[in-house]
């Protein structure tokens, strides 16, 4: 197994948790589905995550216009959402959006209803490394659902957390 597989098989077995990230402005409505988003800090002058998003992706060419996003935590029950975001479904008509319910949160962008956890952001900074965007956001605004279980992904597969005695 040459060292690329290796790595693939590697991070395969790492259980992450799923989140779609979304935009909204001059560059248009765009989500995408990730399995990189992490937060960076509580502290500074305000919250702040990084996510990952491939350079080809058109959300990430809106995500960097549109100055913008929201990182959309996903509950364990929308798995669906998850493989429309990603690509592996298509929304029967219209665009994903018409496919899910969302609504606009404070500062514009689209937040997923009953994702676990959605995190408003503006972009701060953004970097191309190799094939992928790493952006960061400062929180503006968090809206937490009724549904605290994350969907989770690893192992090719998907997941949810269980408690461990």
């Amino acid at each position: 197994m040459d060292l690329r597989q290796s790595f693939v098989e590697g991070m395969s077995r790492a259980a992450t948790f799923v989140s779609v990230i979304t935009t909204d402005g001059e560059a248009g409505r765009f989500g995408v589905t990730v399995s990189s988003m992490t937060s960076v800090s509580a502290d500074g002058e305000g919250p702040s995550l990084l996510v990952c998003v491939h350079h080809l992706s058109p959300a990430a060419t809106a995500v960097l216009k549109n100055r913008a996003f929201c990182a959309n935590l996903l509950n364990h029950n929308q798995q669906g959402i998850s493989d429309l975001f990603s690509g592996r479904q298509k929304p029967e008509a219209g665009s994903r959006f018409d496919a899910v319910d969302w609504r606009a949160g404070q500062g514009g962008q689209p937040l997923l209803a009953d994702a676990s956890a959605s995190f408003e952001c503006v972009l701060k900074t953004a970097l191309l490394w190799e094939t992928h965007y790493i952006i960061v956001g400062q929180v503006q605004a968090v809206q937490l659902s009724d549904h605290p279980e994350a969907l989770l992904y690893g192992q090719r597969s998907y997941r949810r957390a269980v408690h461990l005695p």
